[in-house]
């Protein structure tokens, strides 16, 4: 499951940008000849850019705006004014008319040059001239965005993580693949599991690694302990994966907006600890208990649950748990598979014929699989048990050449 962490932080204005008296008059624009540029940013008390609002340019202290630049959301300004010696003027979109914000004396604009002019309120003088209730909602607020940017870096080094966990997991799931790559054609199958299973370990234990680490920095992320859990599993330190898996479901049950994402794979991850050791009551409540949280990803969890009683080879488990996943999707040609694998244990050998009887059900089961994936990878293996069971095969499946 891939999900990222976030944190979504918003720098809140500053509370009650000072205002000062500004004598207004009508603004005068120059002729365009023999113009200079002006740029430049503001910046409010607690160090963040100051959006909105314009800059004005005045040669008589604020008396007459000769120039008007507007000011964006990033708090940048810029335009062109005939060469001079200005005072630069900020109002915010609220300054009431008459009235202005800060000031920059002594910008010098020069003929045919850009010169930069930025008004920055978070200087010592201006903030001395607040009123000492402003002053200390100022600290107040820079404390605040300290500790928001401080935690922005460590959601930043999270999520950089769990990109890794990302490319791990995928490598975990393609280990036989790369193993059988790396060995070349002639590998023998155990010594291609060998090296599958020596891939995953060193994944595992690298996800482990990380997310010991980041489940310490950050002990109230639930998709921290649920990738620590699926480690842990993964190396079969069942208890540690149990722990970690109730400690995620736990903090994403107790959060304001519960991720049913997040519920659902912990709840599954703990069924699949349960499944592989043997407690398949807990096993079937936990899976049960992901599709009802996270029931847009039920027959996912579900499914999962058969395979993995499959892979255990608890045949009456993955039969149970087939059934119930073709409930929610009986176009899942592969749960028919598991299903007739469970149920064929139950197969008697004719005596009279030495051919294998197999139950209905079981028949049933793989006439179903071959019907829907007539050419899938265990379409031979399933024709021919039927065959060996003298049962006619109802559907498109044809035998390769040379069968």
């Amino acid at each position: 499951m891939k999900r990222n962490l976030s944190l979504w932080l918003a720098f809140p204005a500053v509370v009650g940008l000072m205002v000062f008296a500004l004598p207004s008059a009508p603004a005068q624009q120059a002729p365009a000849a023999d113009m200079g540029k002006v740029h430049g940013h503001v910046t409010n008390p607690t160090g963040e850019p100051q959006g909105g609002g314009s800059v004005s340019l005045s040669t008589d202290g604020g008396n007459t705006l000769k120039f008007t630049f507007p000011v964006d959301t990033s708090g940048n300004y810029s335009g062109e004014a005939t060469p001079g010696t200005y005072m630069a003027v900020y109002r915010a979109p609220d300054t009431p008319p008459g009235k202005m914000v800060d000031d920059l004396p002594g910008v010098k604009v020069v003929a045919g040059q850009d010169v930069e002019a930025n008004l920055d309120m978070s200087r010592q003088a201006y903030i001395d001239k607040m009123p000492e209730e402003q002053r200390k909602q100022l600290e107040e607020l820079k404390q605040k965005n300290a500790e928001a940017m401080k935690a922005n870096v460590l959601i930043n080094h999270l999520n950089a993580d769990l990109k890794v966990v990302d490319a791990d997991q995928k490598d975990i799931d393609g280990a036989s693949q790369a193993a059988a790559q790396q060995l070349g054609a002639s590998a023998q199958r155990a010594d291609i599991d060998a090296k599958a299973n020596e891939i995953r370990a060193a994944k595992y234990a690298d996800i482990e690694s990380m997310m010991t680490t980041d489940t310490q920095a950050m002990p109230t992320e639930a998709l921290l302990w649920v990738k620590l859990g699926y480690a842990q599993n993964g190396e079969k330190k069942y208890d540690d994966a149990v722990t970690s898996y109730k400690k995620a479901i736990d903090l994403e049950q107790a959060a304001k907006k519960p991720r049913l994402e997040v519920i659902g794979v912990a709840e599954a991850g703990l069924g699949e600890v349960y499944a592989r050791t043997g407690k398949v009551p807990e096993a079937n409540a936990a899976y049960d208990a992901a599709a009802k949280d996270d029931p847009t990803r039920a027959g996912i969890h579900l499914r999962n649950e058969a395979v993995i009683f499959f892979q255990e080879h608890n045949t009456t488990a993955q039969v149970d748990a087939a059934n119930e996943a073709i409930k929610i999707d009986p176009n899942d040609p592969i749960l028919y598979y598991i299903k007739g694998q469970g149920l064929i244990q139950n197969a008697t050998i004719d005596p009279k014929t030495n051919r294998i009887v197999l139950p209905d059900d079981c028949t049933a089961a793989y006439q179903k699989y071959l019907d829907l994936d007539p050419h899938g990878q265990f379409a031979d293996e399933v024709a021919g048990i039927l065959q060996q069971a003298g049962q006619k095969i109802n559907s498109s499946y044809r035998a390769p050449k040379g069968h």
